[in-house]
């Protein structure tokens, strides 16, 4: 097998973001797109020489081919071992997993989370480090770096490797190991949780309907829920992972998983429900005619995680990102825990859970997980609410009451502008930038600013500082709203409007009814339909 040196150049618009390179999945078919960013990565990264990589991706269209061109340039830049899930997927959880539990040396990870797939959508690949989480900023600056110096990549000569059949191969002096992508991941879930008390909820008739929007977490699912734990047969829908998504949107959340929203609402509610999205590190959950927040959701395990076996002694710290409501704040004052707010994207979570500052972290965007990897993890959060609601033989509505008496209600709930103009969005943020200075004080809209702050960030762990990580203006009582772009879009820009206002006595309003004069003051101080164009969010979660 010859290793070939393919001569190339820099490609514009190759920065890692939150969570990787992401773009549509067209522009990562373009020749030598890919290449140059694998080749970065190996070239940031210090090289790939000798070291132990895993790979897997969540199925969506062109993960089978892109796998296939990074064993070959892995094999061709002298990897010793490349560890695949079977069929080239892997959850992006259990390739955390996969990464800490056989001691590699980091991993690519293909996907665009919760964004469309197929040849017209979305496409993504991410590198993480030996600790099973996203690569640092000071990693990716080096993967970017390296996008703009490239002038050749390396691969080898080879026909596809077979990933269909589990065990070793050798590409070229590089050995490619072939495993199941479930077995790794539902051993870790079962010493975590007491799978004997969930299997005694589901012969009881409990009833629950997991909707995998057709992406990776269906054969987990099915095979954890349904095999192990004894969840009635298609308790688990849409369970088979399709490279389009069976052309829905694996995002979950009340808008795209509406299917599982018309079960969760219906006569005939199940007792619990839930969705997952592309990748599998989001989760979504609904009682029977009760939507839970994912900021609620995270306050909720914060409170109750000592009633799962992997924490009975209890939390170390809790984490949430900036926009993330301030609910688990209140838990953890009450429990005397150590809370952190860092800025969006799951790497900042790391370093405090490398350092056993935190155990349990979240984010409003449905991703919620622990110390057990190294992201966030939807099954992971289903299973602990399941062990909770196991203990506590509670409706999730009664759940939800019984914590909003003993901590108050934060209501919640983020506003998105979706593919606006850049230059009009970048404009908004800096308009208001540099107005913060001026705002504490002000009345506006019937509520009074208390603080007004672009949100910065200095790691307690490492001293790393990030600036300039979206603007938060907090109000009198309680309230607080955060302007944010997001980077996990692939085309324009993402202006995200996050609002919470806390009540500690009246629990049963309509959270766009009680939020309705927070987004009357940011509409007031913003100006944002003015400048977007839109009259109202493209979506409210």
């Amino acid at each position: 097998m010859q290793v070939t040196r393919v001569a190339t150049q820099p490609i514009e618009g190759q920065k890692p973001g939150t969570s990787g390179l992401r773009k549509k999945t067209r522009v990562f078919m373009q020749a030598g797109y890919l290449e140059n960013f694998v080749q970065s990565i190996w070239t940031g990264i210090g090289g790939v020489d000798g070291r132990v990589l895993v790979v897997g991706g969540d199925g969506r269209y062109f993960n089978d081919a892109a796998i296939q061109v990074i064993l070959r340039m892995a094999a061709a830049s002298g990897a010793a071992k490349v560890i695949v899930g079977q069929g080239g997927l892997l959850s992006t959880p259990a390739a955390s997993n996969l990464i800490r539990k056989r001691g590699a040396d980091g991993g690519v990870i293909l996907s665009a989370s919760h964004n469309p797939g197929g040849p017209e959508e979305d496409f993504g690949i991410k590198y993480n480090m030996a600790n099973g989480g996203p690569a640092p900023e000071a990693v990716t600056d080096e993967i970017y770096a390296a996008t703009q110096s490239i002038d050749h990549y390396l691969t080898l000569e080879t026909p596809d490797i077979d990933l269909s059949t589990l065990g070793e191969t050798r590409v070229g002096a590089m050995v490619v190991v072939v495993v199941d992508p479930v077995a790794d991941y539902a051993t870790l879930m079962e010493d975590l949780f007491d799978f004997n008390a969930l299997r005694d909820l589901f012969a009881s008739g409990y009833r629950i309907h997991f909707d995998a929007m057709h992406a990776i977490t269906g054969p987990y699912a099915v095979d954890i829920l349904e095999n192990r734990l004894g969840a009635a047969k298609g308790s688990v829908k849409n369970a088979i992972p399709l490279p389009d998504f069976g052309g829905g949107h694996p995002d979950p959340n009340p808008v795209w998983a509406k299917e599982l929203m018309a079960a969760m609402y219906g006569a005939d509610a199940p007792d619990f429900g839930a969705a997952s999205d592309g990748d599998g590190d989001r989760n979504m959950i609904v009682g029977k005619s009760c939507y839970v927040t994912p900021s609620d959701s995270l306050a909720v395990l914060a409170a109750n995680a000592h009633r799962a076996p992997g924490y009975a002694g209890g939390l170390k710290g809790v984490a949430r990102s900036m926009p993330t409501s301030c609910a688990v704040d209140r838990v953890a004052e009450a429990s005397g825990m150590a809370s952190y707010a860092t800025p969006t994207g799951w790497k900042f979570f790391g370093n405090l859970l490398d350092a056993g500052l935190a155990t349990l972290c979240g984010e409003e965007s449905a991703g919620t997980g622990s110390d057990h990897v190294r992201e966030k993890d939807g099954l992971w959060a289903v299973l602990m609410w399941l062990n909770i609601l196991a203990v506590k033989r509670m409706s999730v509505a009664n759940v939800m009451a019984e914590h909003w008496a003993e901590f108050g209600r934060t209501y919640y709930s983020r506003h998105d502008y979706e593919a606006i103009a850049s230059q009009a969005a970048n404009g908004l943020m800096d308009d208001l930038r540099a107005a913060l200075p001026a705002i504490p004080g002000q009345q506006v809209a019937g509520l009074t600013v208390s603080a007004a702050d672009d949100f910065s960030y200095t790691d307690p762990v490492d001293g790393s500082h990030a600036a300039r990580q979206g603007i938060q203006i907090s109000f009198e009582g309680g309230a607080r709203v955060v302007l944010r772009l997001s980077g996990t879009g692939t085309e324009g820009a993402t202006l995200r409007i996050y609002l919470e206002r806390f009540d500690a006595h009246d629990f049963g309003q309509d959270p766009q009814v009680a939020l309705a004069p927070v987004a009357a003051a940011i509409e007031a101080l913003a100006g944002i339909k003015a400048r977007s164009g839109r009259d109202a969010p493209d979506v409210i979660t």
